[in-house]
């Protein structure tokens, strides 16, 4: 951000452009303009017609805090007699078993992220919502704290106070293009609303553009930034009951409502209060996603009055939604659909918002793909990031860039943000996977784990193998065969445990070719990597370092391999693509270093195990000896001929390799590797035997167990940062951050209970959570169950007691010093 006072663009005023004018001058930013193409306030996007619903508790801990932050920014607001918040609470019904197992997971969600929620009965429910048709209901989720946002007014009052500031509001116009020069953004092109197809835009000059365009931002990418952005409107059936006879009278027009939002999930509708009417949100229809010229432009609103983000009523797919209303509240019987509209909201792939800086463009921004539900705390992070480079909040799961460009295409947006639509309302396994574009990209293995009967899941993009069924004879073997409740077993078997153990015991190839990989080349890049990461890297050509980036803040970027392969040659692995886009930003100008993604090319083979030397000696010539590749150092070998990459690095705690060959070979150093190793006990092996070993053995997962909001200290993994290096980025504020909590790792008591992550941590008998769970496993090889969780500095003692509650029930856990798994090391280099 320039030192001087920036002159900020907004491009929309929707719910998050005001909602971010209001922030950037509450921190000082006074030089504010927002251009809106459509009238004040009610613009015509998807903010004019929201019904405002602001339940808190999702599976994601940060969404669930970024709409704790809307709810605490507008409590108690009135624009002039119009509240702006009105906390009835949330009201999820079940009428399902399977619905009623879930809310009490969801009770465990929103007491891990510190929401209050109460199971409740039927009889309750129906108090709380008279009318309804408690035969029906098994039971609910009460959260009391959560509401409705009057969404226009919560627009005006926040875009008030901006210009109570210094912000300026500039209605009916249109941003028309983005200027930039030399990697850096210029200003804006706007022109009025309505104006001739030829005429001429005027240049307003910028430091920084931030777009919060809503519905018309992928088209906005496309046009004027030239990249396809992961978001798609698609149209949500919105339908309103005539007059209820029970609620006339019972509400002014002011006071709206007063029951509590009410969700159907069982038939995927949602239900809620207007004065004397009810509104009902249909998802229970088939997706229908909108390409950006099918959404009006603000020419056409200014002629003909027709609202952009409202589409005509699709009838024929809201009938079912009506009709299930009808049996779920019987009144309503008696009662005509009145009126309805198609609103268009916009859908990601994974349900977050599109935020953050534009790659390569310094000063532009984005903030999209954000609804009423979360948009003032995404206004206050990504204020903060703006002013203070830093968001104070883990992003990895809300920046534009995370998903591998190797797999965004349009295509892409489209299939996924239809599978989104159409699982709002599902029950959803935190190890569940996507069903769209299946085998998009495969290893130079797939084949073979084919024929091993695999069963895949998919990671950006790749087929990656959770088990394979040949080992199915294995769990035979096993003394103890592991078993689970059907909600942790739904994406598990027990060959996982049989895979993990022959790991421990014999040896077993994982696939690591999804794992992203890097290579910095060029003149500087010793400088740049030595800047930009915690450890010291500028050693021996053939030392591999694990080491942090982080923040400015001193929070934790990702976590990486480095393996320095020549004097200015680096391979890095990775977690995914903002870590590279990370290195790029610290590239100055045109230095002539390369940053290039190669594991599109590669195949990567985990050969781990106590007998993995034993196999790999009977296909090499090349010595690897613990004298000649000892623990952390790399070196070109053959395998049978094929040129291989070897770096003596293990992520399961066990004497072995990672080993990268060309993709061409890859097939063949497979069938090379399992023939020598037969008689040797090798095997193939999936992630979930990978993620139990490395919980047994104490490594941490970027992105699930650390993030930007945690130092390294905290997340334990302070060894990682050498604080004799002379400087890296994020050395100064980690010097002067304080270490307020610890990821400690949990034994439960009981080693046949699992738990699977999320889950709330208590004191024995408190009412009130301490802490949360990020990963959590059965450790297959030393008999018990493993949860990593997050926890307050002063109650991480080791030995302390402490319960996990699962499902509504809390089981015994213990805080043990980690690595539970040879915690000198000697596994590994030997």
């Amino acid at each position: 951000m320039p030192a001087s006072a920036p002159k900020i663009v907004i491009i929309g005023l929707g719910v998050v452009g005001a909602a971010l004018a209001d922030e950037l001058t509450l921190r000082g930013c006074t030089n504010v303009t927002v251009f809106e193409q459509g009238p004040l306030y009610v613009t015509g996007g998807s903010s004019s017609h929201a019904p405002g619903f602001v339940f808190q508790t999702t599976p994601n801990r940060t969404m669930s805090l970024l709409a704790r932050r809307t709810l605490d920014k507008l409590d108690g607001v009135v624009l002039g007699e119009q509240w702006l918040l009105k906390r009835v609470g949330g009201l999820e019904i079940a009428t399902t078993p399977e619905r009623l197992h879930d809310l009490r997971r969801r009770r465990g969600l929103a007491h891990a992220w510190g929401i209050p929620a109460d199971l409740i009965g039927p009889e309750e429910a129906g108090r709380l919502w008279p009318g309804l048709d408690i035969s029906l209901v098994l039971g609910a989720l009460r959260t009391p704290s959560d509401g409705v946002v009057k969404s226009v007014p919560a627009v005006q009052w926040q875009a008030e106070r901006a210009i109570d500031r210094g912000a300026q509001l500039v209605p009916n116009t249109r941003v028309t293009g983005i200027r930039r020069e030399g990697g850096r953004v210029l200003g804006v092109e706007v022109v009025a609303v309505p104006s001739a197809a030829d005429a001429t835009p005027e240049f307003v000059a910028a430091d920084i553009v931030v777009s919060c365009a809503g519905l018309w931002g992928p088209g906005l990418a496309r046009d004027l930034l030239g990249f396809e952005l992961p978001m798609v409107p698609m149209e949500h059936g919105f339908g309103m009951s005539a007059p209820v006879p029970s609620l006339l009278g019972a509400h002014t027009p002011i006071e709206e409502l007063s029951r509590p939002m009410l969700r159907h999930q069982d038939f995927s509708l949602y239900l809620r209060e207007y004065v004397d009417r009810i509104g009902i949100g249909a998802y229970n229809h088939r997706p229908i996603a909108l390409e950006p010229e099918a959404i009006a432009s603000a020419d056409e609103f200014h002629a003909t009055g027709v609202h952009p983000a409202k589409h005509p009523f699709s009838l024929e797919d809201f009938e079912p939604t009506w009709e299930e209303t009808r049996r779920l509240l019987p009144e309503l019987r008696s009662v005509e659909l009145d009126e309805g509209f198609n609103g268009i909201f916009s859908f990601t792939p994974d349900g977050g918002p599109m935020l953050g800086p534009v790659t390569g463009v310094d000063g532009l921004w984005l903030a999209q793909a954000v609804w009423v539900t979360q948009s003032a705390g995404v206004a206050q992070v990504v204020a903060d990031w703006i002013v203070n480079d830093d968001p104070g909040i883990a992003t990895q799961g809300l920046e534009y860039t995370r998903f591998d460009p190797a797999v965004v295409s349009h295509e892409f947006s489209v299939e996924q943000a239809e599978e989104s639509y159409d699982e709002v309302y599902d029950i959803i396994h935190p190890q569940q996977t996507t069903l769209r574009q299946r085998r998009l990209r495969t290893t130079p293995f797939y084949d073979r784990q084919v024929a091993l009967g695999a069963v895949f899941e998919s990671s950006n993009g790749w087929e990656r193998p959770l088990w394979y069924e040949a080992n199915a004879p294995l769990v035979e073997r096993l003394e103890t065969v592991p078993t689970r409740d059907p909600w942790a077993a739904a994406v598990w078997s027990p060959i996982a445990a049989a895979e993990a153990n022959a790991t421990r015991n014999a040896a077993a190839l994982y696939d690591l070719s999804p794992l992203p990989r890097l290579e910095v080349a060029g003149a500087g890049a010793t400088a740049l990597l030595q800047r930009a990461v915690t450890g010291k890297i500028d050693r021996a050509v053939g030392t591999v370092t694990y080491t942090l980036l982080l923040d400015r803040s001193g929070g934790i970027l990702g976590d990486v391999t480095v393996v320095r392969l020549g004097d200015e040659s680096y391979l890095i692995g990775s977690n995914g693509n903002l870590e590279r886009l990370w290195l790029e930003s610290l590239r100055e100008g045109d230095d002539g270093i390369t940053i290039r993604e190669v594991s599109g090319g590669e195949g990567g083979l985990g050969l781990w195990g106590p007998r993995a030397r034993q196999v790999l000696e009977r296909v090499t010539s090349d010595d690897v000896s613990n004298e000649a590749l000892p623990y952390f150092r790399a070196k070109r070998i053959r395998i049978a001929g094929a040129p291989v990459l070897a770096l003596r690095v293990s992520y399961v705690g066990e004497l072995g390799w990672e080993l990268y060959v060309s993709a061409d070979h890859g097939r063949y150093v497979w069938d090379t590797l399992f023939e020598a190793g037969a008689e040797l006990g090798l095997i193939a092996a999936g992630r979930r035997a990978f993620n139990a070993l490395r919980l047994e053995k104490g490594y941490r997962s970027f992105g699930t167990d650390m993030t930007r909001e945690h130092s390294p200290v905290e997340a334990g993994l302070g060894f990682a940062v050498r604080r004799t290096e002379k400087r890296f980025i994020g050395k100064e504020a980690l010097e002067q951050r304080t270490a307020p909590s610890r990821l400690v790792t949990l034994v439960l008591d009981d080693p046949s209970a699992v738990v699977l992550g999320n889950e709330p941590v208590y004191e024995p008998g408190a009412a009130e959570p301490i802490g949360y769970v990020t990963s959590a496993d059965q450790g297959y090889t030393i008999g018990a169950s493993i949860a990593y969780a997050w926890l307050p500095a002063e109650r991480a003692a080791v030995g302390s007691k402490l319960e996990i509650e699962y499902f509504a029930t809390r089981y015994g856990a213990e805080i043990r010093r980690d690595p539970l798994v040879d915690p000198e090391g000697a596994r590994l280099r030997r």
